[in-house]
């Protein structure tokens, strides 16, 4: 009977649907691509309600106060193309702290690196062991990609572990915020970027310098990448310009140090 075989599709899809909600199981892992409306003439870099009550939620940020001219450098180093020196000795001469969230394969190829990084007053981050998708991660995987590479961190520094975090690519859910928190990870995004993570397609100093200057805002999280000569040669002039205009630089460990209204346990 026709009817017969319509009730037992219907049951199967019901069965199904009911798996899908119920299922213990299950990993909550809607990508999200972090995204933001640049700054224009210094007012602040906006994400949209959506994304601000999402990283509120879990503690997350991508900028400071607008109302302090205070800039936070990072820098997302995957592996070494000969310019970090050059970058580390700009930020020594102006005396200007940086996060560097580094992978796993920095950490082995750039041990020297990483260690004047560190010796120089710099903080480091983590962009994940082997810089995967994290959202598409089970938390096992996710507690592995962060774990190993702070392991890989505490056999070669002096630092037991890392406190921040940043997704590979921008590309985060609910969950990897959440399950961060449970491990004492904070995740740290950016109001400032511009393309600049091609090694193989150098565009120019001014190329970097008009970007960083064109986006500069109060409490602005900059992204920048090491692998571009580009903001090796635009570091020195953004720095004292920046400075011209009024702003200082400061870490991102003073700035979470401002947000300690959200608790997270660095355990």
């Amino acid at each position: 009977m026709w009817w017969k075989h319509l009730l037992a599709i219907t049951t199967s899809v019901l069965i199904i649907v009911l798996g899908l909600m119920f299922n213990p199981f299950k990993v909550e892992a809607e990508s999200l691509h972090w995204g933001f409306q640049k700054a224009k003439q210094e007012q602040q870099a906006q994400a949209g309600s959506a994304f601000d009550g999402i990283l509120k939620k879990y503690g997350a940020f991508y900028k400071g106060s607008p109302d302090e001219k205070v800039l936070y450098l990072t820098f997302d180093s995957g592996f070494e193309n000969g310019y970090t020196a050059t970058i580390l000795d700009t930020l020594k001469k102006e005396k200007v702290p940086v996060t560097f969230f580094l992978t796993g394969h920095y950490l082995r190829s750039a041990d020297d690196l990483v260690k004047r990084m560190i010796k120089e007053g710099h903080e480091i981050g983590n962009h994940s062991y082997g810089h995967p998708n994290m959202a598409n991660l089970s938390e096992a995987r996710m507690k592995e990609e962060w774990e190993k590479f702070d392991q890989l961190l505490a056999e070669n520094t002096n630092i037991e572990r890392t406190r921040f975090v940043r997704p590979p690519a921008g590309v985060f859910s609910e969950n990897l915020l959440a399950y961060g928190n449970e491990l004492g990870y904070r995740h740290v995004f950016w109001s400032v970027a511009f393309v600049d993570w091609h090694a193989d397609r150098p565009q120019g100093k001014a190329y970097a310098y008009n970007h960083l200057m064109s986006q500069i805002h109060p409490g602005a999280i900059i992204l920048m990448h090491t692998v571009s000569p580009d903001n090796a040669q635009a570091l020195p002039d953004f720095i004292r310009d920046a400075k011209a205009k009024g702003y200082t630089f400061s870490s991102i460990e003073s700035l979470y140090n401002k947000a300690m209204d959200f608790p997270v346990s660095f355990h």
